[in-house]
């Protein structure tokens, strides 16, 4: 991965233009598949809506993610709407809720890549020509983990995403430490 192309692109007068991507794929463990499906927001740049990058296709599909900001003392904790509208998605919640009853994609990885379209594969521009494509040109990687489903209806799947390190709730080694057990713990001179 390649920061410093994206960042001296950036601070053109003129920069391209920033490409968002996802990815979510599925743990086995709990979905019964690895599969990975991968998408993107929109674009103009073919007619098919289909962007490559790295070698692989992201399909043009009404999403929207919001709350990547980092807070005060917060891990940001995104929400991502994704349309239903031709039931893809319900079908998908479906397929894993046939592994895992009521997962609801709960455990899935989310990855966010953000690249600069002038970076994208040859294949994104007429003649199958593009002189400046790096498929390691990106932003730093955003992976976030599906923590639950908060919304599904016929138009919109909404989840709630926190971050893979993000440990709420857990407690770690599952068991209480107290002074009685480390005596030198807490104690000053």
């Amino acid at each position: 991965m390649s920061t410093t192309k994206v960042f001296d692109e950036i601070q053109k007068t003129n920069p391209s233009a920033i490409i968002e991507l996802f990815s979510l794929q599925l743990d086995n463990s709990l979905h019964g598949a690895t599969t990975i499906y991968r998408f993107h927001s929109g674009s103009n740049l073919n007619a098919n809506g289909e962007i490559v990058w790295a070698g692989n296709s992201y399909l043009r599909f009404p999403v929207e993610v919001t709350g990547f900001a980092f807070q005060r003392g917060q891990l940001p904790r995104p929400k991502m709407k994704i349309s239903n509208a031709l039931g893809t998605m319900s079908a998908i919640l479906l397929t894993v809720n046939q592994t895992t009853a009521g997962n609801d994609l709960t455990g899935s990885t989310v990855t966010r890549i953000r690249t600069m379209a002038k970076f994208l594969d040859a294949v994104n521009f007429s003649g199958n020509t593009n002189a400046t494509a790096d498929p390691t040109a990106e932003f730093k990687r955003e992976i976030y983990v599906v923590d639950r489903k908060a919304t599904e209806n016929r138009d919109i799947v909404e989840l709630e995403l926190a971050q893979v390190w993000d440990l709420a709730g857990v407690r770690a080694p599952k068991r209480q430490c107290t002074r009685s057990i480390f005596p030198s713990i807490g104690t000053f001179n």
